[in-house]
């Protein structure tokens, strides 16, 4: 029976650059059935969509031919399977295949490949000196250890598609310069591209390890409580619900809720946070970061697959296969780039001999094998896509997840940015800030509107409860509770008629005076909500409550004005509590905004020319984050509305808003830099080829010194500069 739309997925090892990823991409998109290939060379990854019956052995076959290491085992198998249908196993597959099983690079087989190839030239050297009639020889036979494999990927490849690979241009250099006599200087560059290859998969391993090593944090066992016993299992098979212990020094499994214990989290590895933060009984802790000095009892809240840790691994994963529109342009400029290099080269070779009769075929010759050499793309489509999976990884290590490079990429053009108000610039959990008695006592107040709201999981409600409890106003029984939606709550408390509600609820019961108003007034004019306590048609009281802002919310929007980027708080709330907040925050504002309204304001920056940035909490504000340039989720914990959104700020700090755009005018910066290096060592190498300075040699570090180049210089963006805060600020260095 056929299926539609299948996917399956495959770890490959040996991709180092996009070279690569086109030579795969083109042999498998060949292939009868499928319809559809993603390759991600820094994911280390191949997706292929199919329809009908296409064995997943025929692909691994199609890939391994071009040299690559397919993980087609059991565990891949299983991978995919928990990939597709959420199976419980899936975490444990994921380290097997996101590592890789990857050997060490000193005993992979282009390692291997590089020393016989080295040994056999040594031995060459050496030959030729003892024994000059057999110099000849010893180079080809030295040359031909390395080039026999070269050439065999070279054919596969251009069978599957790829005539203009680099192993072609390599193979066509090699063989031209034996024939020219060129014996010694040809094994010798057959070498010098053996070692590059090899320099290149050691970098490029180096910017996949670092997302890589995040999912190695969870621990891969758990102390599970099974009635009035622990045993330890494997952390993979924790269900949701089910309870852990965790002692002191360990590593949490899971990602749950504290049940029992009060100890110093170091949330380090996953907020990049170096501080470690306090919780307590009800706090949400996060799989993969490490109990302080205390036994914690944590009920689970997600399965292996779903914890943060693979939340975020699996979003950079599918990140690193989205393309930037500088990668898509770098990538079809290539197409054209890559023959036309070989055009050029051959025009080198054949004219100059042609028309002018004192100029040497040995020498012209020479020369065109040298630009041939140059003029290999590696550099160059490497140059962003390193850059922007260094950026992607470095960002999720810290909080910051990010949907793709084009995401990225937009960020850095962003000049306004829309802040939802209740849980993104403020905390979302409001506190009582002031209590009044009109004729009673503080503590009668707070013990009769605790009395009110006991039981009710409203945020306000909350707030109140807490503020009883830390008073020690106990709240009392009360009867015939009613909920008068939109106005407040009313019961009868010890014959008394008890209400609790807005103000102008409260003056449809009883007339408030002019003091009262004027206090009223003035609480919300510093951006406070009041409640009014009426009982038996008499003002008692009145309770005023705020959601505090978040702490860094104003040094955030700071750095964010500091960036050229204005700030707007569009926000449902009434329009003197916006005005009071917004005052505080130094931001415009717009109040009272239903949901499409928050969308229409977006719409109408961006008909203005503004590149919008809108940051909520990616529910309620779906339609303004969907019309926004970037939409950014302002999250916390698991629940980060990334559907909706193209990034999330998964610990809610609104710091890090401005930090994401930092990292993507970094990320930006670095592409250009590896770009100007790709071409320029290009240029000034064909120029020198040509004018006869410098020959295959030089030719050939210039592609692979320049692969090496614009590889370390992306792997800076995993580090975070000094000035710029939890996720990477900085400049566009």
């Amino acid at each position: 029976m056929t299926h539609a739309a299948q996917k399956m997925k495959f770890r490959v090892g040996g991709m180092d650059c996009a070279a690569c990823a086109t030579k795969i991409e083109n042999a498998v998109s060949r292939m009868p059935g499928v319809t559809g290939v993603e390759v991600s060379v820094t994911g280390g990854s191949v997706s292929v969509q199919h329809e009908g019956a296409v064995e997943r052995e025929a692909v691994s076959r199609q890939i391994a031919a071009l040299g690559y290491v397919v993980a087609d085992g059991p565990s891949a198998r299983a991978k995919e399977a928990d990939h597709d249908h959420d199976l419980d196993q899936n975490h444990g597959h994921n380290h097997d295949l996101v590592a890789g099983g990857k050997q060490p690079w000193w005993r992979s087989s282009k390692a291997i490949l590089t020393v016989a190839c080295a040994l056999a030239l040594g031995a060459a050297f050496l030959i030729g000196k003892l024994i000059p009639s057999t110099e000849y020889w010893a180079f080809l036979a030295a040359m031909l250890v390395g080039l026999i494999p070269i050439a065999r990927r070279a054919a596969t490849a251009a069978v599957a598609g790829t005539p203009f690979s680099i192993e072609m241009l390599m193979t066509v250099a090699a063989v031209g310069a034996v024939i020219i006599g060129a014996m010694e200087e040809a094994a010798t560059v057959v070498l010098l591209f053996l070692v590059g290859e090899l320099l290149e998969g050691i970098a490029a391993s180096r910017a996949r390890s670092s997302i890589q090593e995040l999912a190695k944090l969870v621990p891969s066992t758990a102390r599970l409580e099974n009635g009035d016993s622990v045993r330890e299992v494997p952390a993979s098979s924790l269900a949701v619900d089910s309870v852990v212990q965790v002692r002191p020094g360990d590593r949490i499994p899971a990602d749950g809720i504290i049940l029992a214990g009060d100890s110093s989290i170091d949330e380090a590895p996953v907020t990049g946070e170096s501080t470690p933060v306090r919780k307590k009984t009800g706090d949400i802790v996060f799989a993969g970061t490490v109990n302080g000095e205390a036994l914690l009892r944590i009920k689970v809240t997600a399965s292996a697959q779903d914890n943060t840790i693979a939340r975020i691994v699996r979003l950079v994963e599918e990140a690193q296969e989205s393309k930037a529109p500088t990668e898509r342009f770098i990538d079809r400029f290539s197409r054209y780039y890559t023959p036309g290099v070989v055009v050029v080269a051959a025009i080198v070779a054949i004219l100059p001999p042609l028309v002018w009769s004192g100029a040497s075929w040995h020498a012209w010759i020479y020369k065109g094998l040298a630009i041939l050499l140059i003029g290999c793309p590696c550099a160059l489509v490497i140059s962003t896509p390193a850059a922007i999976a260094a950026s992607l990884a470095s960002g999720a290590r810290r909080g910051l997840l990010l949907k793709g490079g084009a995401v990225l990429e937009r960020l850095r053009d962003v000049t306004v940015a829309c802040f939802d108000k209740t849980g993104t610039l403020t905390a979302g959990k409001p506190k009582v800030t002031d209590v009044v008695g009109f004729g009673c006592g503080e503590s009668e107040v707070l013990s009769l509107a605790a009395s009110l709201e006991r039981g009710s999981s409203h945020p306000l409600a909350l707030a109140i409860l807490q503020a009883a409890s830390n008073k020690g106003a106990d709240p009392q029984r009360v009867e015939d509770f009613v909920n008068l939606a939109g106005e407040g709550v009313k019961a009868a408390l010890a014959g008394r008629t008890v209400f609790l509600g807005s103000p102008a609820a409260a003056e449809r019961i009883v007339p408030l005076t002019e003091d009262q108003r004027k206090l009223v007034d003035a609480l919300n004019e510093s951006g406070k909500t009041v409640s009014v306590l009426v009982v038996d048609r008499e003002v008692a009281g009145c309770i005023a409550m705020r959601d505090e802002l978040r702490s860094d919310a104003i040094a955030g929007l700071r750095r964010l004005a500091d960036r050229g980027v204005r700030s707007v708080m569009l926000t449902g709330d009434n329009p003197r509590t916006a005005a009071a907040l917004a005052r505080e925050l130094g931001i415009d504002h717009r109040a009272q905004m239903m949901p499409e309204d928050k969308q229409r304001t977006v719409v109408a920056y961006k008909n203005q020319g503004e590149v919008v940035l809108k940051v909520g909490d990616g529910i309620n504000d779906a339609p303004a984050l969907a019309a926004a340039d970037v939409g950014v989720a302002m999250g916390g914990g698991t629940d980060v509305a990334l559907e909706t959104a193209d990034a999330a700020v998964l610990h809610g700090r609104v710091a890090d808003v401005p930090a994401m755009i930092g990292l993507s005018k970094r990320t930006m910066g670095v592409i250009r830099q590896n770009i100007s290096i790709a071409l320029g060592l290009k240029a000034v190498f064909l120029v020198t080829t040509i004018a006869g300075i410098t020959g295959l040699w030089p030719a050939i570090l210039a592609d692979t010194g320049a692969t090496v180049l614009v590889t370390m210089n992306a792997l800076r963006l995993l580090s975070v500069p000094r000035s710029g805060g939890a996720a990477g600020e900085g400049a566009s260095t």
